[in-house]
């Protein structure tokens, strides 16, 4: 059952905490250089007055600039190349901790009189920066945000506050209910609830379970002036805009989401996987399109180019399919009959069973792994995800690898289809680099500049699941258009001293 081997084998412990961030692979044992910072100009500084009234709302207030630097490292390439390089990325806040609404209340108020900015913090997996407290301030740790509240065994919705880590989160909802939320991000064991909200995060098993935002049933949400809201808690509802979507993808700019009721699955009993061979990514990418055109919607549809599937299952000339579903035994086996139909035309059958288990041990390795290649001080490696119509994506895949392989000192650019819909499908990029250490900021700046020239010219999403940030900042004027001037203006609203995260979101 795919679902229970995820929790046994989904994320590598290794030296990690449970229920606590961890460092990035670089810092585990890297001596801060506090060098001038390299993503804050003008940083504001908290005064030592409304540092005392911190302590006093919040479990705890910590100011030494190391601890700082260890307490806002996230998983971002760009502040790993800045710290890499003697200037860590944002040294100037205070990390204010607390654990219950009420003290997020506190501190926003407190904040609000002060005129502060607040960004909020919690797992710190983040790969676009978008938790960076390039403003300086207070960053607000809701990590100890960490309970569970009541269970609705009939509605299947379950209440959590928004800190609660993911792997604790899955674990105790298949141990004490039977139930699972089918959400397998990367960042699984690393990550929380409401950072999975907030970036409008997606799941390994995605085209059966839906998005983050398609799993949310209602939030609680801190306002910039410490007001407390509830919004959504209904199925469906026709009484205006869905105010919950608002806040879904905000990425701490609108507000704090403090707790989080989501819609759960009753665990699956049943589950198979199939996989085809294809001569070109195009025409995997075709075999998807009818996949879920003509009905199925499998738990994992994830297709590689021949790079990918060389690292993933040592098939280096094919394009490899995985398909894999799982729940009722009449509803798996009828998807998979679609699947076969669509496949066989063009593509070649392999063993499923050691596609699958490879899959299952593999399926980190893309992405930044230097797996095949030399790996020399300069290397860079990130990923890059976007969606399209299933019309542009042949032409988005091979324009966007061409982009970044013509940029010199690329290793590869690669990419597999990740996410797949009936109008379009997420790619899933990869993009390596090696050059001299000093050039480091400088070609990955020049890669993703070239990818999401692409992208844009496709009118396609910048980005499916990762979100913005500041990585994806300097795209989203000519993404949106007069979007983006909406967006402003609810900003302002909500938060008129913009002092939520600012700077993220292209705001």
């Amino acid at each position: 059952m795919i679902s229970k081997e995820a929790v046994k084998r989904g994320y590598n412990r290794g030296n990690y905490t449970v229920g606590a961030p961890t460092q990035p692979a670089y810092a585990q044992d890297f001596d801060t250089v506090v060098g001038e910072a390299s993503f804050q100009t003008s940083p504001v500084r908290v005064e030592e007055a409304t540092i005392e009234a911190l302590q006093t709302a919040a479990d705890e207030v910590i100011v030494d600039p190391i601890e700082v630097i260890r307490g806002t490292r996230d998983w971002w390439a760009g502040s790993m190349v800045a710290e890499t390089g003697g200037s860590p990325a944002t040294p100037t806040a205070v990390i204010v901790k607390v654990s219950s609404t009420e003290q997020v209340q506190a501190v926003m108020r407190i904040a609000d009189q002060a005129e502060v900015p607040v960004t909020v913090s919690a797992g710190r997996s983040n790969v676009t920066g978008a938790a960076l407290p390039v403003n300086g301030g207070i960053v607000l740790d809701v990590c100890g945000l960490d309970r569970f509240g009541s269970f609705d065994q009939e509605s299947q919705i379950i209440e959590v506050e928004a800190g609660v880590f993911g792997d604790i989160f899955e674990e105790t909802i298949q141990r004490e209910y039977g139930m699972t939320m089918g959400h397998w991000p990367s960042s699984y064991g690393i990550s929380t609830v409401g950072g999975w909200v907030a970036c409008r995060g997606a799941g390994q098993l995605s085209t059966r379970y839906g998005k983050i935002e398609d799993m949310v049933y209602g939030l609680e949400v801190v306002l910039a002036n410490g007001d407390l809201i509830t919004v959504g808690d209904s199925a469906r509802a026709a009484v205006g805009p869905d105010l919950a979507q608002l806040f879904i993808g905000s990425e701490g700019t609108l507000g704090v989401i403090t707790r989080v009721r989501f819609k759960l699955h009753r665990l699956p009993d049943y589950g198979r996987a199939i996989a085809y061979g294809f001569e070109s990514f195009s025409a995997g990418l075709e075999a998807c399109r009818q996949i879920l055109q003509q009905g199925a919607n499998p738990a994992a549809l994830r297709l590689y180019d021949e790079l990918e599937s060389g690292v993933q299952f040592d098939l280096p000339e094919t394009n490899v399919l995985l398909i894999a579903d799982e729940g009722p035994r009449e509803l798996v086996d009828a998807g998979l009959a679609i699947c076969e139909r669509a496949c066989d035309p063009t593509g070649v059958r392999l063993g499923a069973d050691g596609i699958f288990e490879k899959w299952l041990d593999t399926r980190y390795l893309t992405g930044k792994s230097a797996e095949g290649f030399t790996k020399g001080p300069g290397f860079v490696g990130d990923t890059l995800e976007m969606i399209g119509r299933w019309r542009d994506l042949p032409a988005i895949y091979d324009e966007v690898v061409a982009a970044i392989n013509s940029i010199p000192g690329t290793l590869a650019g690669s990419a597999h289809q990740s996410h797949a819909y009936v109008d379009g499908a997420c790619l899933y990029f990869s993009l390596r680099g090696n050059v001299d250490v000093d050039r480091r900021a400088e070609w990955y700046r020049t890669a993703w500049d070239a990818a999401n020239a692409v992208i844009l010219k496709y009118g396609a999403t910048l980005s499916h699941h990762h979100g913005v940030g500041l990585l994806r900042a300097p795209y989203m004027k000519e993404s949106l258009g007069g979007g983006l001037d909406v967006m402003r203006s609810i900003k302002e609203s909500l938060d008129p001293k913009g002092l939520l995260n600012p700077g993220k979101l292209g705001l």
